[in-house]
C-alpha cells in the first residue's frame, strides 16, 4: 500500500468536520505541496497523545481520518492557507520515517458489524444533548434555538454520519472525542458519545453549583 501523508494534531477530528489550517512549518509546507499534485489531495489527521505539532518527537494515535483540501491559498515562502473537510475514518497500519514529513501506511476503517442503532436511540442522544445545551444557555439568561441540532437530510438518513455530526457539537475533551472516533461499531460510538455527554453534563452542573 502507498504511503499516506499524515498531519498529527492536538485535536481528534471527526468525519464531516471542517478543518482550516495555516501552514508554515517546512515539512508540512512540503506535505501540502505534494498533496496539491495528487488527484485526491488528502492527508491523514491523527491525535497527538504526547508532544506537540511543531518540531516532531510526538506520540500519535493509530486511528484518524482523511482530510481533503477543498481550497488553498499559496502565500509564498512555504506558507499556505487551507480549507479542508474531514472525511472517512482510517486506521494506521505502520508509521514510516518522518522524512520529509510524517507518513504512514493506512487503511479505511468503516464501522464494523454490530448491533443496529435505531432512530429512537439517536433521538435519545439528541434529547440528552439538547438538555445539556438548554442547561448551559439558561444559566446565561438565553434561549436555545429550536434548530440547534439540525442537520442536512442526507446526514440524518445516515446514522453513522449523524452520530459524528452530533458528537462534533458537544463541548467534550479530546480523550472523549477520540473514544467516539475509535469506537469499532456504530453502537459503540453511541455508547461513547452518551458517556461523553454525561461527563460534560456533570462538569456543567458542578460549575453551576460552584458559582451559586
Amino acid at each position: 500500500m502507498a504511503a499516506q501523508p499524515m498531519f498529527p494534531l492536538q485535536s481528534a477530528l471527526l468525519p464531516g468536520e471542517l478543518l482550516p489550517l495555516q501552514i508554515f512549518e517546512p515539512r508540512y509546507s512540503q506535505l501540502v505541496s505534494d498533496c496539491l499534485t495528487m488527484t485526491d489531495p488528502a492527508f491523514g489527521v491523527v491525535l497527538i497523545t504526547q508532544g506537540r505539532e511543531v518540531g516532531g518527537g510526538d506520540a500519535r494515535s493509530d486511528v484518524g481520518a482523511l482530510a481533503r483540501i477543498t481550497e488553498h491559498v499559496d502565500h509564498g515562502m512555504g506558507r499556505y492557507q487551507l480549507k479542508t473537510v474531514v472525511g472517512e475514518r482510517i486506521r494506521v497500519l505502520e508509521w514510516l520515517n518522518d522524512d520529509p514529513y510524517p507518513r504512514a501506511v493506512v487503511e479505511p476503517w468503516p464501522d464494523e458489524p454490530g448491533p443496529p442503532v435505531t432512530p429512537e436511540q439517536i433521538g435519545v442522544v439528541i434529547d440528552k444533548i439538547l438538555a445539556l445545551f438548554e442547561r448551559i444557555v439558561s444559566t446565561r439568561g438565553g434561549q436555545l434555538r429550536p434548530d440547534a441540532l439540525a442537520v442536512e437530510s442526507e446526514i440524518a438518513d445516515d446514522p453513522s454520519l449523524h452520530i459524528y455530526q452530533l458528537a462534533a457539537r458537544v463541548p467534550m475533551g479530546q480523550a472523549d472525542r477520540y473514544a467516539v472516533l475509535a469506537a469499532p461499531t456504530l453502537a459503540g460510538r453511541v455508547d461513547a458519545l452518551t458517556d461523553a455527554i454525561e461527563t460534560v453534563t456533570a462538569m456543567v452542573e458542578f460549575q453551576i453549583a460552584d458559582d451559586e
